[in-house]
């Protein structure tokens, strides 16, 4: 009983799924949160050590970019580096390196996807902070900007690493939770493509 809600809760059957209504209301797709919460669920089974429902999250996510995504959405590549350590953990590291030449492929386009992502206007603690950012929106968006750049310069990095015996300096999904925006909007996707990625031992 408890797989069939999460799984309803994954695929947002829920007619009380709230997120899924708010996500909806703000201009995501169904697609764009089953994404996100795919790679969640992936990520957590790894973290368990359970590596075949792992697989599967990651696989069903893979084939949702394939239906529903742009052929350049970097969340493609976020699916291709988790199936590529899926595979060098199974011991196939030829299926590994085409995974990983398909990421780092579609990741070439992380700079202008950042450089034209829309930023929604952020909740505040107050109305001072609202008015701030308002009057200040370009350049905040610049640093924000600049801050998702730093994001895709270490996901390139962790990328180019996906094969090689060591595992990157960088974390990722261990950072997810605290660094996920509280909007849905491009920030957010990008966001997940950048960190819902499996940490390596």
């Amino acid at each position: 009983m408890t797989t069939n809600t999460f799984g309803r809760r994954i695929w947002g059957f829920d007619r009380s799924d709230a997120e899924m209504k708010m996500a909806r209301a703000a201009g995501w797709s169904r697609a764009d949160l089953v994404w996100e919460r795919l790679l969640e669920a992936g990520n957590l089974a790894w973290a368990e050590g359970v590596q075949a429902k792992a697989a599967s999250r990651f696989r069903q996510a893979d084939l949702l970019t394939r239906l529903c995504f742009d052929r350049n959405d970097l969340r493609r590549a976020t699916c291709h580096a988790n199936l590529s350590l899926i595979a060098m953990a199974g011991n196939k590291p030829h299926r590994a390196a085409l995974h990983q030449a398909r990421a780092l492929q579609i990741w070439k386009t992380a700079a202008s996807q950042i450089a034209t992502m829309n930023v929604a206007p952020r909740s505040r603690s107050s109305l001072f902070h609202l008015r701030l950012e308002a009057k200040h929106r370009d350049t905040f968006h610049d640093n924000m900007r600049k801050r998702f750049s730093n994001f895709a310069a270490e996901t390139e990095e962790t990328l180019r690493m996906l094969t090689a015996p060591a595992p990157s300096r960088h974390r990722h999904f261990s950072r997810w939770r605290g660094e996920r925006p509280n909007v849905y909007d491009d920030t957010r996707k990008i966001m997940g493509a950048c960190l819902l990625i499996i940490d390596r031992a």
